[in-house]
């Protein structure tokens, strides 16, 4: 229970339904060490305010309430691994590793040791199990009810074993009816504010990173018709910037658009051609399948490659090399950025027009 409208809405389901429900906050990191005079040296996930919300919604639920603290794990799987990624001039997705080795992964494991069948959480997603009873097949994952607050794209990482013991109470309704369930439950708090941005980056990504990563400047490049390059400006460290970016460059006679880096020879690369941006080629690694198998190839799918971004027809397939794959888009595909994820569902939609996600990995180009 984050203290949010959607966790609280799922133990109220879950409690009608007749479960025995035990409400669990989680601490994560948070960079206690912010500038306390805006005080945002805090992780929005996990909030002291967060916290008492959620523990005023477990008291009106009456369910018993506890905290985790998961804060060195979440620091060491979560954090550290982002800048890793964005030293190494990635663009990370922490959401994605928070849900396989956090929020599914160490509470999981925590809810089982304790005896708990299985874990619910606000998430808007849909779990299908095959079989019935002690023939009990496999677990699939498929979108939610509602299209816009789909969240499947963070969890392509979850394997059978977490799945089995997942529940999504609202993923088979829509925004706008959980705030109504959420009315009719009598819970407070129906405007809590959402955030889109990284839960334990206090302010700005660039004062984060300048924090915690060391400057390293180098040129900013652009090639020129001819194919050659041409200098026009310095930047501070490759990982303050990512592709599609357009602005804090402090470039003149734009506007430019990052299109690439050279890690090696530590050059950031831009052009004025937003086409420049597109491709219909990525090549991905780290496949996580949640079948547990790899599909057949080449596999006629629909993928996305960025939270948000629209669906779009392509064709999946090996490489020759081992953990490495291509996707070939219909369709170009704008600002694909290394260290994101591209997320692979069914080229045709299921019932009630949800699609099935068959699993993803990490954009290297």
């Amino acid at each position: 229970m984050s203290g949010g409208i959607d966790s609280s809405v799922s133990a109220a389901l879950l409690k009608k339904a007749g479960f025995d429900v035990v409400g669990i906050f989680m601490k994560f990191w948070s960079d206690s060490e912010g500038d306390c005079r805006i005080d945002l040296n805090k992780n929005r996930c996990c909030s002291a305010e967060s916290e008492n919300r959620a523990r005023k919604i477990a008291g009106i639920l009456g369910i018993p309430f506890y905290v985790l603290d998961l804060e060195k794990e979440f620091k060491k799987k979560v954090v550290d691994d982002f800048l890793d990624v964005c030293e190494k001039g990635g663009t990370p997705n922490p959401c994605v590793v928070c849900n396989k080795e956090i929020k599914f992964g160490l509470l999981v494991e925590k809810a089982l040791a304790l005896g708990a069948d299985f874990v619910a959480t606000g998430h808007y997603a849909a779990k299908r199990v095959e079989g019935r009873g002690s023939r009990v097949g496999s677990c699939r994952l498929f979108t939610s009810k509602d299209e816009a607050k789909d969240q499947t794209y963070f969890l392509y990482r979850l394997s059978q074993e977490q799945l089995r013991h997942i529940l999504f109470p609202v993923g088979g309704f829509t925004k706008p009816q959980v705030r109504r369930m959420a009315k009719k439950f009598k819970l407070p708090f129906l405007e809590v504010q959402e955030s889109q941005e990284i839960c334990f980056i206090p302010g700005s990504s660039q004062d984060f990173l300048k924090k915690y990563l060391k400057e390293s400047p180098g040129k900013i490049v652009e090639l020129t018709g001819e194919g050659e390059e041409r200098i026009v400006g310095y930047h501070s460290g490759l990982w303050f910037h990512t592709i599609g970016q357009r602005k804090g460059m402090g470039l003149s006679g734009g506007p430019y658009y990052v299109s690439g880096k050279d890690i090696k020879k530590n050059k950031l690369m831009v052009t004025r051609n937003e086409k420049d941006l597109e491709q219909k080629e990525i090549i991905f690694k780290d496949p996580s399948w949640i079948s547990g198998q790899e599909p057949n190839f080449p596999l006629k799918a629909r993928a996305r490659v960025r939270y948000r971004h629209s669906l779009a027809l392509a064709v999946i397939n090996r490489t020759g090399k081992e953990g490495v794959f291509k996707a070939v888009f219909n369709k170009p595909q704008k600002a694909v950025t290394p260290g994101q994820s591209i997320v692979i569902y069914a080229a045709r939609a299921g019932g009630k027009g949800s699609r099935e996600a068959l699993g993803g990995g990490i954009i290297i180009c």
